[in-house]
């Protein structure tokens, strides 16, 4: 269970702590530490599936974990360059933009799993995905870079946040198509136990 690709994948879960850690101590070098460290945890959500495709080793446990992780990870650095206001004013807007889709993706995700219907990953996903990550370590670096460095990382966000309420659309399209007006989308009621039987029909007796 604890394979290669898995242990990747809890390693990114691991480096968040890691990088609210260094970023916390508000020196030039922590920064790029925090960055650093967010860098590697990101190229782990690569490397986690496709070891786990060439190696055979897709699991239960990683199909479950790997979403999470990523999650976790973006929502971290999100809420910690807000509190630390290197994301304030309009900018903010991206952050929240990102949040939302993920929390609406990840709701719609667990309901279609219910009616045993996958939601593929897109292209462009996987283009938000990267871009995200790049903005968002960019920003880590923040005024401990060079001047560029903040306009550039604002620039990525802003980008990300556009692809993001695209792909949220086109999932959000492709879920809607199997709950509106469709019968098969209501799971069958389970059945009471004791004094308030439910018949296979439904019916209580």
């Amino acid at each position: 269970m604890l394979s290669l690709p898995n242990l990747l994948t809890l390693a990114r879960i691991a480096a968040i702590p890691l990088v609210v850690a260094s970023f916390w101590l508000d020196r030039g070098w922590a920064q790029w530490t925090a960055a650093a460290l967010f860098f590697i945890a990101s190229v782990t959500d690569y490397f986690d599936g496709w070891l786990a495709r060439r190696w055979q080793q897709v699991s239960r446990l990683g199909r479950f974990l790997d979403p999470i992780a990523d999650k976790l990870l973006v929502a971290s650095v999100l809420l910690l360059l807000c509190a630390f206001e290197t994301l304030r004013g309009v900018h903010v807007i991206p952050a929240l933009i990102i949040l939302c889709r993920e929390i609406m993706v990840s709701g719609l995700r667990e309901f279609l799993a219910e009616l045993r219907v996958g939601l593929p990953v897109s292209s462009a996903a996987k283009w938000k995905t990267a871009i995200q990550m790049m903005a968002l370590g960019v920003l880590l670096i923040g005024n401990a870079g060079p001047p560029w460095v903040m306009p550039l990382g604002l620039a990525l966000l802003w980008f990300a946040a556009a692809l993001t309420l695209w792909t949220g659309y086109d999932y959000l399209r492709a879920g809607l198509e199997h709950m509106i007006d469709d019968p098969a989308a209501v799971p069958p009621p389970r059945p009471v136990s004791d004094d308030g039987k439910r018949h296979a029909d439904g019916r209580l007796s």
